[in-house]
């Protein structure tokens, strides 16, 4: 198998004396998608999170295709990177949040075309092109020239996709990004992300939807308190758990599904 695009290695986190993340290791390689799950508060958003550098990390180390996040090396000591190369590296990467953060005076075709042409630099009519193809790929080409709040979650999300994948990613993480929708408006946005998958995209989500983990992913992680309990294919993890917490976790999931139904 060839090199990890994405290394994480014996990262911890903490805030205040909360321990999120605890000693956590993680490989995702080119065109692989790895799904992490777990209850709430387990340190899954806070691992996506550290990964893009929307928090620091407080020990270990993180690199992308072999380039250390955050920090250079001078001597045996890390010192911080300034913000300006931090920028740099996290442009190598995307994220679609929970909540979609569209920009709400632009059009949905200026909120895909922003970034290329800003901060990578793009030719205008080449991004505005393929913005309007990856729109086509998420069904909304007819939404073109709407603003953010005459679209639905789901729609307004499909725009969060596209923006994310309009700028070449090395990989994209995805923090629960179906969390803030209707139940109704779920499936659209699984479907755009089932499609990304099925296309090579490297990626990284973190999500409560059992049944695209099963589905989709190449490989599931499973967090608790912190730490990784259990990782490996979705038909082992799901089919053959080795961990009480991971078979607690999985009856409390199906029987949630089971009221439901």
């Amino acid at each position: 198998m060839s090199d990890p695009v994405l290394r994480v290695r014996n990262v911890r986190k903490n805030f205040g004396d909360h321990t999120a993340l605890d000693d956590v290791s993680l490989d995702v390689h080119e065109g692989e998608v790895v799904v992490v799950i777990g209850p709430s508060g387990s340190g899954k958003s806070t691992l996506v999170r550290c990964v893009h550098q929307l928090e620091s990390i407080d020990g270990g180390a993180i690199y992308l295709d072999d380039e250390l996040l955050g920090y250079e090396r001078r001597g045996s000591r890390l010192r911080p990177l300034p913000e300006r190369r931090v920028a740099a590296q996290r442009r190598r990467m995307s994220m679609v949040f929970q909540q979609f953060n569209l920009l709400p005076h632009m059009t949905v075709l200026r909120n895909v075309t922003e970034a290329p042409v800003r901060v990578h630099g793009r030719d205008r009519a080449e991004a505005r092109a393929e913005a309007l193809e990856l729109l086509a790929q998420v069904g909304l080409s007819d939404r073109t020239g709407h603003y953010p709040r005459q679209l639905s979650g789901g729609q307004q999300q499909r725009v969060a996709i596209a923006r994310a994948v309009a700028t070449h990613p090395r990989i994209t993480l995805f923090d629960e990004p179906t969390s803030a929708l209707d139940p109704e408006l779920v499936g659209e946005v699984l479907g755009v992300m089932r499609d990304l998958a099925a296309n090579g995209m490297t990626m990284v989500v973190v999500t409560h939807e059992m049944a695209f983990a099963r589905e989709v992913a190449d490989r599931c992680v499973f967090m608790e308190a912190g730490r990784i309990v259990e990782s490996g294919p979705p038909a082992e993890l799901f089919g053959d758990p080795k961990t009480p917490r991971l078979r607690a976790f999985l009856a409390r999931h199906n029987a949630t599904m089971e009221g439901v139904a």
